[in-house]
């Protein structure tokens, strides 16, 4: 950042963050073009029509309250999803980064009754960072080297993930192939 200037604002002011539009069940295809998201990260089906531009951020705010995604296609939000609408200064992949960071804090103002909820509000308080704000352009090259440098220790993570996965799965077999013996073959003392 090289000593940039950072200000800080309520995210509501930053960003214009939507609440999604209700579908019925009826609506709803099993596969199709357009994900609909309604209480989880796993889409409820599929519509005819997006309400979201590819590349947003979202957040889930009934049901599985506070989850974050991000999609780079078109998609439906339904009623239980706010979605952030950004300007041309905020990158919305930098926004996403941001979201994680506030995951914790969000899941802390997730009110839990019967179904667990979080308003829109406690979101358009979050305080969100923009670096160099009176120069878009320095503004936006900042943002994207923090994208490319959070989405490639993301990539990083997720192949030492699978990694570990793999090889604890090797160990188990050869420990298991190595430490089967048939009856027979044992020696008894």
């Amino acid at each position: 950042m090289d000593g940039a200037e950072v200000e800080w604002k309520p995210l509501g002011d930053a960003v214009n963050l939507q609440r999604g539009r209700r579908l019925v069940k009826s609506q709803l295809e099993i596969s199709g073009k357009y994900a609909v998201y309604q209480n989880s990260m796993t889409p409820l089906g599929y519509y005819h029509e997006s309400n979201v531009a590819a590349q947003s951020s979202f957040i889930i705010c009934a049901g599985a309250a506070g989850e974050i995604g991000y999609s780079e296609d078109e998609f439906w939000a339904a009623d239980d999803v706010h979605f952030a609408i950004t300007p041309e200064y905020i990158n919305d992949r930098f926004l996403f980064h941001f979201l994680l960071t506030q995951k914790n804090k969000i899941s802390g103002q997730v009110r839990r009754a019967s179904i667990p909820r979080l308003s829109k509000s406690v979101l358009e308080k979050l305080e969100f960072p923009i670096p160099c704000p009176n120069n878009p352009e320095k503004s936006l090259a900042i943002q994207s080297e923090i994208v490319r440098i959070l989405d490639k220790f993301t990539s990083l993570t997720t192949e030492l993930t699978t990694e570990l996965t793999l090889r604890s799965k090797q160990y188990e077999y050869y420990r298991d192939m190595l430490l089967s013996f048939p009856k027979q073959e044992v020696a008894e003392a």
